[in-house]
């Protein structure tokens, strides 16, 4: 075992990939896959700011989820990339913090969004006569607020405890972030009162909003099957097709990983599959909901479109 400098209160993280050829390929990958996030989310919140026909409860929710994804990937990526290419592996204990502190907060805030974002779906295919009043600009604005607010007083509650925890092993962590999970086995006291509040934080924020997303759409395809009009079906089915996707890609892997008991899961398992929610999600957000939405792809065409014309 790696021996451990009791002087030092700094972890190592053993990244994703090996320090090699291959490695530094799939790295590339990352990167390229890290500015397509940045160039897209960034992209889709300015749309969202300057198109007033985008100023609806929808889009501003949407805002909210791009800018998420932004603070979520440029937590990990940027750290893990400058540890491969500089041979280090190194993190302080306060960036450690701040790594678990944003990437928990981005996990809750997400999870409560999407489903206030379902719930805004809800209302406007199953109750069209009641949207205006039930997703006021209020009432959006208390929603947003809310899953910022939640997801970061539990982010806070975690990142302290896992701060305060004696670390009297190998203070490497098998992984290429600050995920408090991947940071209990170095701890020199038994966790599992807090591997339990884990479980009960997982479902809180994560298990709770998908099943709440599960019932609203549940209800909207049983609406749109019930359509008369073709082109409302239509639109309805994308729409709520395009949530489905980003959902499935989010929770899936995040559900998958923090509900099953540490026996059953492995570093590596937990690596590639943070990766996902990570990495993919915040890039493929953005590319999901323009390339499926006329309003967005309008929306595109009318401000890039007229940034084009006035640069020629």
């Amino acid at each position: 075992m790696e021996k451990w400098n009791q002087t030092s209160s700094d972890f190592t993280l053993l990244g994703l990939f090996p320090q090699n050829q291959i490695g530094l390929l799939l790295l590339l990958i990352i990167i390229f896959m890290f500015f397509v996030a940045l160039l897209g989310n960034s992209s889709m919140i300015h749309l969202i700011r300057v198109d007033p026909r985008l100023h609806t409860p929808m889009y501003f929710l949407l805002s909210q989820l791009s800018l998420m994804d932004l603070i979520h990937i440029s937590t990990t990526v940027p750290k893990m990339a400058f540890n491969f290419l500089s041979g280090q592996k190194g993190i302080t204990f306060l960036g450690c913090g701040v790594q678990a502190f944003f990437f928990i907060a981005m996990a809750g805030c997400e999870g409560l969004l999407l489903a206030s974002m379902a719930y805004d779906r809800f209302v406007a295919i199953c109750h069209p006569l009641h949207y205006p009043i039930r997703m006021s600009k209020m009432m959006c604005l208390k929603m947003i607020i809310g899953s910022w607010t939640l997801g970061s007083i539990n982010s806070m509650a975690h990142t302290v405890y896992a701060l305060h925890i004696p670390y009297c092993h190998s203070r490497s962590i098998n992984h290429f972030f600050c995920d408090v999970p991947a940071m209990l086995p170095l701890a020199c006291m038994d966790t599992w009162v807090y591997e339990y509040i884990v479980f009960v934080s997982t479902s809180l924020f994560l298990l709770l909003p998908f099943l709440g997303i599960t019932a609203s759409y549940g209800r909207v395809l049983f609406a749109v099957f019930h359509m008369h009009s073709k082109e409302g079906k239509k639109k309805a089915f994308t729409t709520c097709s395009t949530h489905l996707t980003v959902v499935t890609f989010y929770y899936a892997p995040f559900v998958y990983t923090y509900l099953r008991p540490r026996s059953l899961r492995s570093p590596t398992d937990d690596k590639i599959l943070a990766v996902f929610y990570t990495i993919l999600t915040p890039m493929l957000n953005p590319i999901i909901y323009s390339l499926r939405n006329k309003e967005v792809l309008g929306a595109m065409t009318r401000v890039f479109g007229t940034f084009y014309s006035t640069k020629h």
